[in-house]
């Protein structure tokens, strides 16, 4: 066995016994351990960990652990994590408000109440999707290469995390989803929606979209408005309409 030092920063630490929070700790590792496995037996899934050091000098997850190793892991930098393309995402069984908000956004967001790990590991890695859950365990697998825990229990407090974690406000494409069906939405002619809406409201509205999947309809109108000042709040940013 090797015994190195352990310390984690930031909300990292939130992962670790009260003991060990905020300070460095001894921690004998098992034979020919790498970093992923020595962090994971400490609570600390290894999608969490953003930058890594091994005596001062910049590490990956599998480097092995070493006898007198001084390990430090530091948490996501949203600069760090925002990359170019758009991510899109697949929510745990216990983060449906959150997946609707992520589809608010306009961000591909899978979501099934009734959806086993099993699947989620195998979606993950075929479709290369950010897991967001708050089970640890299942970001520990090694099938889950990008992965987010949120730490809120309340969906508009958890898109402020992930909207941190990963500066969405560079990519979101508000009400272009279908909130049902996370299918992307169609214009259609207004006469298309005559007797399908509310008289007043096919005289007031102009623009009308629909969901080429459960064949909603949609248009802005309050319930746009009171969406976008919600979704604001929670980002610290303007809301477009489209």
């Amino acid at each position: 066995m090797a015994t190195a030092t352990f310390r984690f920063h930031g909300e990292l630490a939130e992962f670790l016994a009260r003991g060990r929070r905020g300070v460095a700790f001894e921690q004998a590792c098992a034979r020919a351990a790498t970093v992923k496995h020595a962090i994971e037996s400490l609570g600390v899934p290894h999608t969490e960990a953003g930058r890594l050091t091994v005596n001062g000098q910049p590490a990956t997850l599998s480097r092995i652990v070493r006898e007198g190793d001084a390990i430090e892991v530091f948490p996501h930098v949203a600069a760090e994590s925002a990359a170019d393309e758009v991510l899109s995402f697949l929510a745990d069984a216990h983060l449906g408000g959150l997946a609707r908000l992520l589809r608010m956004l306009g961000f591909d967001t899978l979501y099934d109440s009734a959806i086993h790990d099993r699947e989620i590991l195998a979606l993950a890695a075929r479709e290369r999707r950010v897991v967001l859950t708050r089970d640890r365990e299942l970001l520990k697998c090694r099938e889950i290469m990008r992965g987010c825990f949120v730490h809120a229990t309340k969906p508009e407090a958890q898109l402020r995390e992930v909207a941190a974690r990963y500066a969405l406000e560079r990519h979101m494409q508000p009400f272009t989803l279908c909130l049902h069906c996370n299918l992307r939405l169609e214009a259609v002619e207004k006469t298309a929606v005559t007797g399908r809406v509310p008289e007043r409201i096919a005289e007031r509205y102009a623009e009308f979209v629909r969901c080429r999947g459960c064949d909603r309809i949609y248009w802005p109108g309050s319930h746009w408005e009171r969406m976008r000042e919600m979704l604001g709040a929670s980002l610290g940013a303007r809301v477009p309409v489209r």
